[in-house]
């Protein structure tokens, strides 16, 4: 029976440490050491080897994901189509807005004017109710001058007469009511103008800046200061950039899960709405952008984020391979000078 020998403590996982380590057993038949390579010994070291390459590898991500940023659908600037002074602006930075409301009003007390006088012209009818008077009495004169006429008791000029006097009787009862209708087409101009100067917000979002007030000059053009800037965020867009590997998988309506960068911000799931068609040859990347709904407007614009994809599946990362160990040559026997401490121990134990 062999009876191995304690030897030193397990050596930590060390570059310095893989080695073949030998035991000394001791045969009881013949009191003399035998030395082997310790099978134990290969384990721990293969063992230690797997742990580091596992610990330079890192570890592998969980999901396909890939850092985005969260925008407003659209950024307006709010400018006036026609010019004149700012009468109030009833927003301010930060509010939000629905599409109808009215955020700002011009000036508009000269077109309320000019509306309410083009109003009371369409709706009088003094000069049309004169024209009908003199249209019907030029008739009746017209057929009396005829009849007359026609028993040679007057001549044929006065007939003429009479037929052009009911002729100009019609054509001014016709500019009469052509007059009314202008009237009318003048108030809807003026109330048209007065829905110009009053400002509604085209989109549901939020006020991101204020720059006019009420009292100054609102300019009409492009390049001309806005009055208010406003971002949509009923929609919002979400930019992100993958790498060229994942192109083809990539599809128009595919799901994604975006969780915003702020702490406390929940989980949201958008759907890619555009792909870029040409890629980035500096950085291997392409551009697409995911629509996410926010109806409620809990999910906050401008921030960053994360974006995963479960369709796309996590990368695969290799495991290490084993490491095989080839036992070497046989240690030298001990010498003399170490071999009577097994022999005291076997006296011992006899």
């Amino acid at each position: 029976m062999a009876t191995p020998q304690a030897g030193p403590r397990d050596p930590p996982c060390g570059r310095h440490h893989i080695k073949q380590e030998s035991e000394i057993v001791i045969d009881n038949r013949n009191s003399r050491p035998i030395q082997t390579v310790s099978s134990v010994r290969r384990r721990h070291m293969r063992w230690c080897v797997g742990v580091i390459g596992i610990l330079l590898s890192g570890p592998a991500p969980a999901a396909a994901d890939f850092d985005c940023v969260i925008q407003p659908r659209q950024v307006l600037e709010i400018r006036s189509p026609i010019e004149g002074l700012i009468e109030r602006i009833s927003v301010d930075r930060g509010d939000r807005v629905q599409k109808g409301q009215e955020i700002a009003l011009v000036d508009t007390s000269v077109e309320r004017s000019l509306a309410q006088g083009a109003k009371f012209r369409a709706e009088m009818d003094g000069a049309i109710r004169a024209s009908q008077s003199k249209l019907h009495l030029t008739k009746r004169k017209f057929a009396r001058t005829r009849e007359l006429t026609k028993q040679d008791f007057l001549p044929a000029q006065q007939q003429d007469e009479a037929l052009n006097e009911r002729l100009t009787a019609e054509a001014e009862l016709i500019a009469a009511e052509d007059n009314r209708k202008l009237a009318e087409i003048e108030y809807q101009r003026q109330l048209a103008i007065i829905r110009l100067k009053t400002i509604k917000s085209p989109i549901n979002g939020v006020v991101m800046e204020r720059i006019l007030h009420p009292g100054e000059l609102a300019e009409s053009g492009a390049g001309r200061r806005p009055m208010l800037r406003l971002a949509q965020t009923d929609v919002l867009n979400v930019e992100a950039l993958l790498p060229a590997d994942v192109y083809w998988q990539v599809k128009l309506g595919m799901a994604a899960r975006v969780t915003p960068a702020i702490q406390g911000s929940p989980t949201s799931t958008a759907k890619v709405a555009v792909i870029d068609r040409v890629l980035d040859p500096a950085s291997g990347t392409f551009g697409i952008r995911l629509e996410l709904q926010n109806p409620t407007g809990e999910i906050l614009a401008g921030v960053r984020c994360k974006v995963a994809f479960d369709a796309l599946g996590a990368p695969a990362v290799a495991e290490p391979a084993p490491v095989k160990t080839e036992p070497g040559p046989a240690a030298p026997r001990r010498t003399s000078a170490i071999a009577p401490a097994p022999a005291k121990a076997l006296t011992a134990s006899r």
